[in-house]
């Protein structure tokens, strides 16, 4: 079983659209014995923001409500996806951690309180990052290799 976490500042915009993508895009791979979640670094019981749901409808991704969740001990076990490289800095504890910078070549930015174009923008570059992650998880699995950091 792979464990991967999506990990941003707050849990309500980013790492939860991005944990609801991957299970979709999983599904429709068949690809089997992952476990998707997401956390955040200064999570606290917030709702996911209602632009997030409005995207993850829009995706046919699970849309429902759900609270925030801050980030606690670090599994070595756990592949953890940052969305900025001043979060992979923040949870170096682990050596599966990788960022989107490493997966599309920049940081996804916090769409938090911004248009729903903003966060449309947002799932477009969680989707590409999703795509390259799992490209990497399929390869893995090919090769055997444990060493997702980059």
């Amino acid at each position: 079983m792979i464990k991967i976490c999506f990990v941003c500042t707050g849990n309500t915009c980013r790492s939860i659209m991005a944990e609801r993508l991957m299970k979709k895009i999983v599904k429709e791979y068949k690809l089997s014995d992952l476990k998707i979640i997401s956390r955040g670094l200064n999570a606290n019981g917030e709702m996911i923001t209602e632009n997030a749901k409005q995207v993850l409808k829009k995706y046919h991704a699970l849309a429902s409500n759900r609270k925030s969740i801050k980030l606690g001990k670090i599994d070595k076990e756990t592949l953890y996806v940052t969305m900025t490289e001043n979060q992979k800095k923040q949870i170096l504890s682990s050596n599966k951690v990788i960022s989107y910078k490493s997966l599309i070549g920049k940081d996804v930015m916090d769409p938090f309180g911004q248009s729903i174009e903003v966060y449309l923008k947002t799932a477009d570059e969680l989707i590409d990052g999703i795509e390259k992650l799992i490209n990497i998880i399929v390869n893995w699995r090919e090769n055997k290799n444990d060493n997702f950091s980059k």
